[in-house]
């Protein structure tokens, strides 16, 4: 995913505001479920922010276009799953990352244990 920097994403330092890293760190974290969760997983579920733990390395300004990849590390443990995200400028330096704590939830906002199969297409493939 990528994300081009806007007016509305500079702040006063005419770099991206650290607050618009958080949101982009939301959206790639929304797309990422939505284009591999099942279809019946993505109805009865949601996922809530847990804990966020967020480096900045470097910045951009207005008209940069940032890259950004996320992936699951590791297994679930009951509700909780580690998220984390990568931003990088268009040559590849690092500029953001961030490991994030994900609680899975039911529609009724209680969390719910990440079974194996909603698990499955976001882990890594099996070795052969």
């Amino acid at each position: 995913m990528a994300f081009a920097v806007t007016e509305d994403d500079i702040d006063e330092l005419d770099h991206v505001n650290n607050a618009v890293w958080v949101v982009w760190l939301q959206d790639v974290s929304v797309a990422h479920w939505y284009a591999a969760a099942h279809p019946d997983h993505r109805d009865q579920h949601g996922a809530v922010v847990l804990h966020h733990d967020i480096t900045y390395r470097g910045n951009v300004g207005l008209g940069a276009r940032v890259k950004a990849q996320t992936w699951i590390q590791g297994l679930p443990r009951g509700a909780r799953y580690t998220r984390c995200v990568r931003f990088e400028d268009e040559r590849g330096k690092l500029l953001v990352s961030a490991v994030s704590q994900w609680g899975l939830i039911d529609r009724n906002g209680r969390l719910v244990r990440v079974t194996p199969e909603m698990a499955a297409p976001f882990l890594p493939p099996a070795p052969a």
